[in-house]
This record gives structure tokens, C-alpha cells and sequence, in this order.
């Protein structure tokens, strides 16, 4: 893991654990989460479109095995779920904001439940322009709702009628590889939605892409 990265995670997780040093945290979160950002960016600025579908490490245990497109893909349709669905309780950014028919992309879920050149397909189908808008809205949503809660929120937890409602809207499959976000998600509370996926979720997959876009350029 970055080791940048690595220590302002450690260090928010530290400071939303104490009332006196919650609001820190959060500017923590927001730094992290604005360095990681910046990586997004710069796959944009770096890479040439049939690079974002590409998959150098097809056969590997670990995020690096998808694409740069599923990996963005997947990021934001997890935070705009949790941070709408299930803590805010309104709409989801892709449905009002209609970004389905934006992005073009064959499916509403998470993506955990492609797999392999399934994952190389639906990459190649996203419009990647509406992606990055989509990131960004997602992204500033998000941190609108971190700031409107109080350290007292953080101990909320996410009520059992919000599984239904996750199940009812269909954006996580029922196969096996995705049907266990749902339980995963509601077992926490905000605090614990804030450390994943709002934080090491995006390290996690961001590295990923960086690696892959590393094999890409030196091939």
C-alpha cells in the first residue's frame, strides 16, 4: 500500500474514534480521498481509452485482476449506494441524475458478479467521459453527507429494512459473489461504512490501477 496513503488512513481512523477529534478526521478523509482522486485524473490524462478495458493480469487473486474501468466503476456505484441508499436514505445519483443511459453501461449493480471477459466487455462499453462526471458527483455527494454528520451518527447502525430496499432497487446481484455485500454493508455502522468503503475501498482499487497502468506502459 502507498505508504502515504496507508498513514492518513491509520490517522483518520485514529481521529473518528474520539468525539474531540472527529472534525479532524473527516479533513483527514478528505485529504486521503483528494490525493486518490488526483491518481483517478491522471489515469485519464495517461492512459489511451482501450487501456482502461485492458486486463495484463487476467489470472491474478487480488483487485489488479479486473480493468481501470470496471475498478472506477465499481468504487462509486458502491459509494453512491451506501452513502444514499443506506445512510442518507434517497435516491442514488445514477438513477436521478440518469447516469445509466449516460454511461451507456449494461448493468446497474456493483459489478462484483462479472467475471473475467465479462469484466473486459462491460468495461469497453462504458462512455468514459459520463464516468468521470459521475465520479465527481459521487464524490462530492459523499463528502456533503460526511460533513452534515455528527460524531453521534457515526454509531448508527443501518436498520434491517434497508436490505430490502437494496434488494428492491436490484443494483446488487443475487448471484453468490455479490449477494454477500448486502448483509456485509448492513452489519456496520456509519463508522464502519466510512473505513469501507469510503476509504480503503478507493486505496485498495486505486493501487490496482496503478499497477495495471504501470504493465501497460512498460508493455
Amino acid at each position: 500500500m502507498n505508504r502515504e496513503w496507508s498513514e492518513l488512513n491509520k490517522t483518520m481512523q485514529q481521529q473518528i474514534m474520539k468525539r474531540e477529534t472527529y472534525p479532524a478526521g473527516l479533513q483527514t478523509l478528505f485529504a486521503l480521498r483528494s490525493q486518490l482522486n488526483e491518481t483517478i485524473l491522471s489515469f485519464r490524462g495517461e492512459l489511451q481509452r482501450e487501456d482502461f478495458s485492458a486486463m495484463p493480469f487476467p489470472n491474478a487473486n487480488g483487485c489488479h485482476s479486473k480493468t481501470i474501468a470496471y475498478s472506477l466503476w465499481h468504487i462509486f456505484r458502491i459509494e453512491d449506494i451506501v452513502a444514499h441508499t443506506l445512510i442518507k436514505g434517497d435516491a442514488q445519483i445514477f438513477f436521478r441524475s440518469g447516469y445509466r443511459g449516460r454511461i451507456g453501461a449494461p448493468v446497474i449493480t456493483t459489478g462484483n458478479e462479472l467475471q473475467g471477459a465479462e469484466i473486459a466487455a462491460f468495461s469497453g462499453q462504458l462512455n468514459l467521459p459520463a464516468l468521470y462526471d459521475y465520479i465527481a458527483e459521487v464524490r462530492e455527494s459523499t463528502e456533503q453527507l460526511l460533513q452534515s454528520l455528527s460524531f453521534d451518527d457515526l454509531r448508527r447502525k443501518i436498520p434491517d429494512e434497508k436490505k430490502e430496499a437494496l434488494r428492491a432497487l436490484h443494483v446488487v446481484s443475487e448471484q453468490e459473489s455479490a449477494a454477500w455485500l448486502i448483509d456485509y454493508w448492513c452489519e456496520k455502522d456509519i463508522r464502519g461504512l466510512i473505513r469501507m468503503p469510503f476509504s480503503r475501498h478507493w486505496i485498495m482499487h486505486i493501487e490496482a490501477g496503478l499497477r495495471i497502468k504501470e504493465r501497460i506502459q512498460k508493455s
